[in-house]
């Protein structure tokens, strides 16, 4: 007999820049270890997961991360007293913050749980802190500068060569080749994501990632590196292979032994053509991608899961080679009355 548990999920906006919800939920509804109902976080009526009947069984809209800690909370506490979750699993950068300053409320008044990164974990590894990071902890990072005006953009050839990144404060990056382009990136970028943008030496190479898990100890639990074989135009894997590479998983167990990281993560690496590795990016949650770790035999948000819950896991040991995941878009029929009662009611 299987644990049967309530998981509320965020992250349902399965689009051309996806989050990773849809994944993590197909991860847990084949589980072997639990038995699990699926409740939507929602924070939009046309996030395409809202309607995907089959893999979650309700969904509930929750405030934007702006509203604060304290309406979080009374949302959930509203959504637990419908559904009596169990466990939730936020996806999104920018809603990690208010889960993380609530996580051990939620657990002590209503009992729900949650394993994410400490608010130290998650603020030293953010854009901004990330090259002071990787000498920290000896990983290679490309240097950076934190824009705050166009003023910025013109004096950036004082420290960098064009081409040059220009990322957002939360995502989205874009190479820039002149000011020109870095300072059309900067309008672009800072009116969706705000202040400050970030500038970062350009590494010229492959592109690979580690999507992996921590136990809070600093122990590896799971780790599954993949290289982009499609990319789209905003940088997103649309396509994937699992890789053989021992120096990606040592680096990655070295990062999570390091700062005793807990809950999933997501190293974005770029291997150059003399095979040195430069860490670009580390995200504090699973990728998109995740359920492609599942289907090469590790299910890490399964083991997510048995991790917040206090109970035992074992580490996985290996993990299939040369498995691909190819994403795809489907269209799907949904009435104007579904639609109706998610804008209107906040509940489907």
């Amino acid at each position: 007999m299987k644990r049967e548990l309530t998981i509320a999920v965020s992250g349902l906006n399965a689009i051309d820049s996806p989050g990773p919800g849809i994944a993590v939920i197909r991860a847990l509804k084949e589980s072997t270890r639990y038995d699990i109902r699926i409740v939507g976080l929602s924070y939009e009526a046309l996030e395409p997961g809202l309607y995907m009947r089959d893999l979650v069984a309700i969904s509930y809209q929750i405030p934007l991360p702006a509203a604060g800690q304290q309406i979080l909370f009374d949302r959930i506490a509203w959504i637990h007293q419908q559904e009596q979750i169990d466990f939730i699993i936020p996806n999104f950068d920018a809603e990690l913050f208010n889960f993380i300053k609530l996580e051990k409320r939620l657990k002590t008044e209503l009992g729900i749980h949650m394993c994410l990164p400490t608010e130290r974990q998650f603020e030293a590894r953010q854009k901004a802190n990330l090259y002071d990071y990787g000498v920290e902890h000896g990983i290679k990072v490309p240097k950076a500068k934190l824009v705050y005006s166009p003023k910025d953009i013109y004096n950036l050839h004082e420290d960098f060569t064009f081409p040059l990144a220009v990322k957002g404060k939360y995502y989205e990056a874009t190479i820039a080749y002149n000011v020109e382009q870095a300072l059309a990136a900067f309008y672009k970028l800072s009116a969706k994501w705000g202040l400050p943008i970030i500038a970062q030496e350009f590494v010229k190479g492959s592109e690979v990632n580690v999507t992996a898990l921590g136990d809070g100890l600093g122990n590896t639990i799971g780790a599954v590196p993949m290289r982009k074989l499609y990319i789209t135009d905003k940088g997103k894997a649309w396509a994937g292979i699992t890789l053989d590479d021992e120096q990606l998983l040592e680096m990655t167990k070295k990062l999570i032994s390091a700062t005793r990281w807990r809950g999933g993560l997501e190293l974005e690496i770029i291997r150059t053509d003399e095979d040195e590795y430069y860490l670009l990016e580390i995200n504090p949650r699973f990728p998109a991608w995740v359920y492609l770790a599942k289907g090469a035999g590790q299910n890490h948000p399964e083991a997510l899961v048995a991790i917040g819950l206090g109970e035992e896991v074992a580490p996985f040991s290996q993990y299939d080679i040369g498995k691909l995941f190819v994403r795809y878009s489907w269209d799907m029929i949904v009435t104007l009355e579904d639609f109706q009662k998610i804008s209107t009611t906040g509940i489907l």
